[in-house]
């Protein structure tokens, strides 16, 4: 696993030469690289970041089993003899997976507000991190910073002195205030809505307006995205926002908001599954392959379709050489792939492959 060490943030994150170099500890004593047990070391309370075994972790999994772990771990005792992960959960977990029973870290004494910033910091420099992590993640430092009493600054100038903690974070992490405090109220999604912003079927400023719906109203709205199959537009979330606010929103009027056509939506295709039940009976076949089924059908009618015009062509094409009026009292033979046509009596006919092709 390769980083690069010399990445400097313009976001004013710290970098990763900030957070994984040697510093002199609490007790006066210099920080060492050691190596912990696997075992020994807990994942973070509420990390906000998912860790997915897909290709990029493979890639991650092949070079420990080949170089090893190239950068250390950053951990805080936990405990008597445990230790909770701050930065390197993707680290530990491409070790496990690799069969490595050891990892070096670096042992650091933080306060839990301390560890939640460092543990945010070192997570936001990923290249893809999704609404979800970045909500949490934006919500956990504004609350650890609050903690510590960073509404005002020490590293702001004078014109900054009273920046409120979320613009302090705005300003840290190259967002705007108004977008950070978007981000935070995702967390107030249920879950299953939540999980289809990570998706992108509900678009980011929607979910916003969703957030303030209550936890039954969402419940509401979700069984209608999976009937309906459909999602709510900006307009139609913030109505709903809107009615929840007045109180006068029902599971019926939630209904009648989400039936409503969208200028843009893209229309939806609809199957007659008595029909259906008739070709493939359900018991037979899965849903996932009643729709691969629909799909070689499709691409059969299609392959059958070109085949037509590709004989099409070929008929003009004759009709151009051998026009009827020249010969209309002779038979030709025209030699074609496998096929050859036969002319007689002013049309073509299509007969069976000949090995000789005559002319009389």
């Amino acid at each position: 696993m390769k980083l690069k060490q010399d990445t400097k943030l313009e976001m004013g994150l710290k970098s990763y030469d900030d957070i994984f170099k040697l510093n002199t500890g609490k007790d006066g004593k210099a920080e060492m690289v050691v190596v912990l047990s696997i075992d020994d070391i807990d994942d973070f309370k509420n990390h906000p970041f998912k860790i997915k075994n897909d290709e990029k972790m493979q890639e991650m999994v092949e070079s420990v089993k080949q170089n090893g772990i190239l950068l250390p771990v950053l951990v805080r005792p936990k405990g008597e003899r445990g230790y909770e992960m701050i930065s390197g959960h993707r680290r530990k977990f491409a070790c496990n997976l690799a069969g490595k029973k050891e990892i070096p870290a670096i042992v650091r004494e933080l306060t839990d507000d301390e560890a939640t910033i460092l543990m945010v910091d070192s997570n936001m420099q990923r290249e893809e991190i999704l609404p979800s992590e970045r909500a949490f993640a934006y919500k956990m430092k504004l609350e650890a910073m609050k903690h510590q009493g960073k509404d005002i600054n020490e590293t702001c100038d004078p014109m900054e002195h009273k920046l409120k903690s979320r613009e302090v974070l705005a300003n840290e992490v190259g967002d705007s205030a108004s977008n950070v405090q978007r981000y935070i109220r995702l967390t107030y999604l249920i879950p299953e809505l939540l999980e289809l912003v990570d998706e992108k079927r509900i678009a980011f400023r929607p979910a916003v307006e969703l957030s303030f719906l209550k936890l039954e109203e969402q419940e509401v709205v979700l069984d209608c995205i999976k009937c309906l199959d459909c999602t709510p537009s900006l307009a139609q979330a913030i109505d709903m926002k809107k009615r929840s606010q007045e109180n006068s929103l029902t599971a019926d009027k939630i209904d009648e908001i989400m039936s409503i056509e969208k200028a843009n939506q893209i229309p939806k295709l609809k199957l007659n599954e008595e029909r259906f039940e008739k070709v493939i009976p359900s018991k037979y076949v899965t849903t996932q392959q009643k729709e691969d089924y629909l799909y070689m059908c499709a691409e059969y009618v299609q392959k059958r379709e070109r085949m037509k015009q590709q004989q099409l062509s070929r008929w003009n094409c004759l009709t151009f050489y051998f026009p009827p009026l020249q010969y209309p009292l002779y038979t030709s033979y025209i030699l074609a792939e496998k096929r050859y046509y036969k002319y007689k009596n002013n049309k073509y006919i299509i007969c069976t492959f000949a090995k000789n092709v005559k002319r009389f």
